[in-house]
């Protein structure tokens, strides 16, 4: 048995089965920011902090003529989002109905990647400097017109080339642009098409963002270190309601701030 407590609840195999697929199928296209960094683990839920392989003086030793160091690490954070299914929709799960309704579970897996993405992307005070924090170039403003994207992201790109860092490059976008860009053509062709050229990386429909985001995704630029993945666990049940749960713990770090280019709303 584990923390998720998954035994314990009044839920079938059946049950889980499609309350699993529901989950993944709710989170995957959501998770944008994990798709533009380098994500390792899962290592577990006991696995609680990052080393950043570093260490720091103490000012005393136990004894004389020794000296002392303190090894710095970054501890990972916990996300929840609770939502309920009703017991009697899974009852009708187990007589195989395949259009449960799991408009609950649904939102809390939006509420969990719009968080893992803001996180990640803009920061959490007093948790994690986000990409955004840390990208020391000039922020130029997207404004709300696609047509103008191009050449805006295009400079970009060229901020982070000319720091030495290269591509491919990924590009978060919040969901209204991203929606903009897929409907908007340019010149006979969609504008998303002339954008994964100025690119070559992945551009992304990324809740939680506002504005843009350009990064590198060549590798070792961003790290995210998951403890446990995504779960859905266990609460609590009562005769009508089951009270559930979607669960993840993770570290974030920038380890090349340059990387990176923010676009402002």
């Amino acid at each position: 048995m584990n923390h998720l407590l998954r035994a314990h609840a009044p839920i079938s195999e059946k049950g889980w089965e499609q309350i699993d697929q529901e989950a993944r199928e709710r989170l995957e296209p959501a998770l944008a920011a994990r798709r533009l960094v380098d994500f390792s683990g899962p290592l577990g839920w006991e696995h609680s902090a990052t080393s950043v392989g570093r260490a720091s003086a103490l000012p005393d030793a136990p004894a004389g003529e020794v000296s002392g160091m303190r090894r710095e690490v970054l501890p990972l954070v916990e996300l929840r989002a609770d939502f309920v299914v009703s017991r009697a929709e899974l009852r009708n799960i187990d007589r195989g109905a395949l259009d449960a309704d799991f408009e609950a579970l649904d939102a809390a897996a939006h509420r969990i990647a719009t968080a893992e993405n803001a996180a990640v992307l803009l920061g959490w005070p007093g948790a994690i400097r986000g990409i955004a924090e840390r990208a020391p170039h000039e922020r130029r403003s997207l404004g709300s017109a696609p047509e103008g994207y191009p050449p805006l992201i295009a400079a970009a790109v060229g901020d982070i080339r000319a720091q030495g860092v290269g591509g491919p490059y990924g590009l978060a976008l919040d969901p209204e642009r991203h929606r903009l860009v897929a409907q908007t053509a340019e010149s006979g062709s969609l504008l998303v098409e002339h954008l994964g050229k100025i690119l070559g990386g992945p551009i992304l429909w990324t809740p939680g963002l506002e504005g843009a985001i350009v990064v590198s995704v060549r590798g070792g630029d961003f790290l995210f270190e998951s403890g446990q993945d995504l779960s859905v666990g266990y609460d609590s049940n009562d005769a009508e309601q089951v009270r559930l749960y979607i669960e993840e713990s993770f570290s974030f770090r920038v380890a090349t701030p340059e990387a990176a280019a923010v676009l402002a709303p």
